[in-house]
Order: C-alpha cells, then sequence, then structure tokens
C-alpha cells in the first residue's frame, strides 16, 4: 500500500488512477501501440470491418470500465486494461471516420479536438477543477476517463495523418510526435505552466507516437514497415506490458517495504 493510498484513505476516499511517473509513459505507449495493432487485428487481419470492430472493441471497454468505476480503489491491471480498451475503440473511431463515414483525418482530428476540449471545459465547470492524480470521485473519474477515449481517438486520427495524408510515412511521423512529447517535458521541468494542461498535450501525443509505430511494426515493407502482423505485434506488446505492470507494482510493494534507517540525528 503507497503513502498516498493512505492519505487518502484516511480522508475517507480511495485514489482511483496511476500516478504519473516514468513507467506511466513507458506504459501509455505500450498500451497505444497494443490498442491500434490489436484494432488493426480484427477490422484488418480477421476483415470483420470497422463497424463490427467497434462494437466488439467497445463491449470490451464497457465491461472493463464498468469494473474500473466499480473498484474501490486503484488496481494496476484492471487500470491499464481500461486504457488498452480506449486505445483499441479510438483505434476504430478514427478508422470509421475516414474509411467509414468519408470524413478523411482532417475532418475527424477536428471533431475529436472539439469533443475533447469540451469535455475539459465541462470537467472544470462541474467539478471546478481538473487533475489527473488523486482521481477519487465518481463524478471526476467519469470525466477523466471521457476525456482519456477523446484523446487516444484524436491521437489516432492525427497519427494517421502524419502518416498517410501528409506523407511523413510511419518513422518520420513517430520522430515528429516524439519531438513534440520531448518539448513538452522540457516545458515541465524548464517553465512553470500549468502541468494538467501539459500532461493532457502529452497524453495526446503519446497516442500517434505509439501509433505510427504500431503501424511500423505491422505495416508491408514497401509501405515503410517491418511487417510483422497485427497478431504477433499485439501478442508482443500485450507481454511487454504485462512485464512492466508487474515489475512496477513489484518494486513499488518493495520499496514500500524497505525500512528507511535513520542515519542522522533526530531533530
Amino acid at each position: 500500500m503507497s503513502n498516498n493510498d493512505v492519505k487518502y484513505r484516511n480522508a475517507g476516499r480511495w485514489n482511483k488512477v496511476a500516478a504519473v511517473t516514468l513507467s506511466f509513459w513507458v506504459l501509455k505507449i505500450l498500451a497505444t501501440t497494443l490498442g491500434e495493432t490489436s484494432g488493426d487485428l480484427l477490422a484488418i487481419t480477421l476483415n470483420l470491418g470497422y463497424v463490427a470492430g467497434l462494437a466488439i472493441t467497445m463491449v470490451f471497454l464497457i465491461a472493463v470500465l464498468c469494473a474500473q468505476l466499480s473498484a474501490s480503489r486503484f488496481h494496476a491491471f484492471l487500470f491499464w486494461a481500461a486504457i488498452v480498451g480506449t486505445t483499441t475503440v479510438g483505434t476504430e473511431i478514427s478508422d470509421l471516420m475516414d474509411r467509414t463515414l468519408h470524413l478523411g483525418y482532417t475532418g475527424g482530428s477536428a471533431l475529436l479536438i472539439s469533443g475533447l476540449l469540451a469535455t475539459l471545459a465541462l470537467w472544470r465547470w462541474h467539478q471546478g477543477r481538473i487533475r489527473i492524480h488523486p482521481i477519487t470521485g465518481r463524478g471526476e473519474e467519469l470525466f477523466y476517463w471521457t476525456a482519456i477515449l477523446f484523446s487516444n481517438s484524436l491521437g489516432t486520427a492525427f497519427g494517421d495523418f502524419l502518416s498517410d495524408s501528409a506523407g511523413l510515412g510511419y518513422v518520420t511521423g513517430a520522430l515528429v510526435t516524439a519531438g513534440v512529447i520531448a518539448l513538452v517535458l522540457l516545458l515541465h521541468y524548464a517553465t512553470r505552466l500549468n502541468h494538467v494542461l501539459l500532461f493532457w498535450v502529452a497524453f495526446v501525443f503519446t497516442r500517434p507516437f505509439g501509433a505510427t509505430f504500431g503501424d511500423f511494426l505491422t505495416k508491408p515493407l514497401a509501405k515503410g514497415g517491418l511487417n510483422f502482423g497485427t497478431g504477433q505485434a499485439s501478442a508482443v506488446t500485450l507481454a511487454l506490458l504485462v512485464i512492466v505492470v508487474g515489475t512496477t507494482l513489484w518494486y513499488g510493494r518493495r520499496t514500500a517495504a524497505t525500512p528507511i534507517s535513520n542515519t542522522g540525528n533526530a531533530p
């Protein structure tokens, strides 16, 4: 049990989401890549189409979100399953807008940006604040997951726009989004810009980074990819995700169980 868990338990509340650390962003990118490859596995490789793919992934997302919202406190594997659910649904929503509804990545991105900004505005108006950790109330958590779903869908559309519409290719598109993420990191440490705002910018842009990386793994060699196949890429990414979550939990419990030695004089 972490110090934060104790703090919010004593206040009559439990935190429900992961703290924003380095491992958070590593897991976010892995979850994003898994969402991209598994979404393409359903819609393209298995030839189910984007409507059926969206229906299947939406059922999974609703199931894990119901479990997440019903849980009394943070559970790492459940939380990251919900993140994977939003990334997979985000992939299907973006592809549905572009390839089935023919809105294009630009039109789809505009709609998703509007949805994300509206969610954040309503969150700020209803809750009086927007925060990313801790998340303790049911209403606050609903806004949190709605914003995450819009962010992941937007990131997918933007990543596809860079790779396809802008003609940058998968590697260059990933480098562009990596550059934006690096800039956000610099602003976080070197300026006093609002950290919550920087979080959501980083959250959006880690989605296209993972999406373009997923495309790089799965697309044919002729299109600049490695041609691993969606099934193989999904299995490898899922294994990495489970390993990192498990390692993070193990390290956190080991750190919490390690006594702090008192080598100095008492004040």
